[in-house]
Formats: structure tokens, C-alpha cells, sequence
């Protein structure tokens, strides 16, 4: 599984690596965690606003720092498919 955080490296962005991180960690998933920080490869996502969340190439979030039980379940339908 790939978990790509989108953002310039602001806190909001690191906050949301580490509930990404811990949300893995939960479920024992096993991810590979990228920072996307190039804007280009951001709006390659059609997203406006940072920090995002991408799983497996599916954005789940952007603009907000959504809550570790919203990642966990994300990122268990994307272990299911």
C-alpha cells in the first residue's frame, strides 16, 4: 500500500503523516509513506488545498487534517480491494 501526504511540509502536513502513520501501525499495515512537496505533482491530484491525503493514487482528503479513525478506515477498504 502507498500513503502519499501532498503539502509543503507545514505542521498541518506533518500531523497528518504521523495520524497516517499511526493509523497503519493499528491495523498492521504494511505502507509505504511518500511526501509529495513538488506543486506540479500536486496538482496533478486536483488538489487546491494542502495538507492531502492519497491512498494507492485515490485522493481521501485535502484541506483538512481528518481524524485517525477516518485514515483507519480508508485505509482498510483500500486493504480490502
Amino acid at each position: 500500500m502507498e500513503i502519499k501526504i501532498l503539502g509543503m511540509g507545514c505542521p498541518k502536513c506533518k500531523r497528518l503523516e504521523e495520524l497516517a502513520r499511526e493509523a497503519a501501525g493499528d491495523l498492521g499495515v504494511e505502507a509505504t509513506f511518500t511526501k509529495v512537496k513538488d506543486m506540479d505533482a500536486i496538482m496533478a491530484y486536483d488538489v487546491m488545498s494542502t495538507p492531502a491525503l492519497v491512498i494507492d493514487e485515490e485522493v481521501k482528503s485535502s484541506g483538512r487534517i481528518p481524524r485517525k479513525e477516518e485514515i483507519a478506515e480508508w485505509i482498510g477498504a483500500a486493504r480490502g480491494s
